[in-house]
């Protein structure tokens, strides 16, 4: 009987053994592959891909990408290393949330993330469409970003790293979220936080549209909006804020439009705030130009600022072109 208990327990250990071994073990690849129809069960592979971008992520190596192969909707996502999430035009590629983030990223230092054709819909409850906490540099390209309106205080994109960062925007619509963009610094220090929006539109958002934000931390930020719009909006649709001895803050408005916000169109507000104007639109807010508690806003003085609802304000100086 004890013989045939061990031959038994052998067999046993033997078979699984063998069904170990044919379960499959994926290595990271360097480029993954989403679709519609995909299974997160697949390895990710062209002809076996994933079905959300939580699934491929794990599947993919540090600098690597995740592509789109057809129409779906793909989930939502943390990003904590360098990653590219590409759709080039192969139908929509969703991220559909409710009560939560849409793609948050937290990566490392030097990490550089890149998502671009993603549509990103909060369902109304959404809290942000991008989250980016921490990254050495994160481009967001062709997205639309909606939706978003979490407890009254949900946010397109929002950017507020806690060390030196880079966030570029290009070719994209944040649209009927609380908010549009904000970028703001969330930590003390002497980091830097550096933002360029592109050709953006931030529309009907039932706050702010662009607001740049330095109450929460002594980091200086940087940010330019070029040929962008911020139109609709049922605050102000261009802002600048930091209180005395918060982060520095340099905002260069060109070739861009503020039109039809139900606050200010343009605002600069507090003692380390300076917002520069140069050949852009200001028309149809309730207030057209506004620099308040020691805020400045000037100009090269090519900007058409006319027929604003109630005023439309003026630059705090000239500057002479160079």
């Amino acid at each position: 009987m004890e013989s045939f208990v061990k031959v038994s327990l052998a067999v046993v250990a033997l078979v699984l053994s063998f069904l170990f071994s044919t379960i499959p073990s994926y290595a990271q690849a360097s480029r993954t592959w989403v679709s519609g129809v995909g299974d997160d069960a697949n390895p990710c592979s062209r002809t076996a891909p994933c079905k959300t971008f939580a699934g491929a992520i794990s599947k993919t190596a540090a600098g690597g990408e995740i592509s789109v192969l057809d129409p779906g909707g793909f989930g939502a996502v943390t990003i904590t290393k360098a990653i590219s999430i590409t759709n080039d035009g192969v139908g929509e590629a969703g991220v559909l949330v409710s009560g939560t983030n849409g793609i948050v990223v937290a990566a490392g230092a030097s990490d550089v993330v890149n998502v671009r054709g993603v549509v990103i819909d909060g369902f109304g409850t959404g809290l942000s469409g991008i989250r980016i906490t921490s990254a050495g540099s994160v481009n967001v390209q062709n997205c639309v970003i909606k939706n978003f309106s979490g407890g009254g205080t949900g946010t397109g994109i929002s950017f507020a790293p806690n060390a030196t960062s880079q966030l570029f925007v290009s070719d994209s619509i944040v649209s009927n979220n609380s908010g549009g963009i904000q970028v703001a610094t969330a930590s003390a220090g002497t980091h830097g936080i550096f933002a360029v929006l592109n050709r953006v539109q931030v529309e009907n958002n039932a706050t702010f549209g662009i607001k740049v934000d330095g109450t929460g931390g002594t980091g200086a930020i940087s940010a330019t909006a070029r040929d962008s719009v911020s139109a609709g909006n049922l605050t102000n649709g261009i802002w600048a804020t930091a209180p005395s001895g918060a982060s520095a803050i340099r905002l260069l408005v060109d070739r861009s439009a503020a039109v039809n916000n139900a606050g200010v169109g343009i605002l600069s507000d507090g003692p380390s705030t300076q917002v520069i104007l140069n050949n852009s639109a200001v028309t149809g807010n309730i207030t057209g130009l506004s620099f308040t508690n020691g805020g400045t806003m000037p100009s090269l003085k090519n900007s058409a600022v006319a027929g604003n609802r109630v005023t439309d304000g003026t630059s705090s100086a000239a500057v002479a072109p160079q």
